[in-house]
């Protein structure tokens, strides 16, 4: 079986690392990681799942996340603010309150799963 491909879309570079160690090491492949919303924005739509920085640059990923929703591609947000920071219309969506321990991405990873599933 194919092991499920990320794309990490995160502006701190420690962070981005963190992520990729931790996704590796639980059986994911990591399809790119980007920092700048563009570049999420205009990366081929080669993954299967997302996590989401929701604060790049100084701009939100809200609009990435619209076109990824509409393409039916499951993701993550992660936040310092929490749930509080998300849109009403992403309120389905896991989050990752920054700063997060591996549990904790390991438990949203499975909540997409079961989501998937459902």
């Amino acid at each position: 079986m194919a092991r499920a491909r990320v794309l990490v879309v995160e502006d701190e570079v420690v962070v981005a690392l963190f992520l990729e160690d931790l996704l590796t090491e639980s059986g994911y492949a990591v399809a790119g990681v980007v920092s700048h919303l563009s570049d999420a924005l205009s990366h081929p739509p080669d993954y299967d799942l997302a996590i989401l920085d929701v604060h790049l640059n100084g701009r939100t990923v809200f609009d990435f996340a619209e076109r990824l929703a509409a393409r039916g591609t499951p993701f993550i947000f992660a936040t310092g603010y929490g749930e509080r920071g998300i849109p009403e219309r992403f309120s389905d969506r896991p989050v990752l309150q920054k700063p997060y321990r591996p549990d904790d991405l390991y438990r949203a990873l499975a909540r997409l799963a079961a989501q998937a599933d459902a």
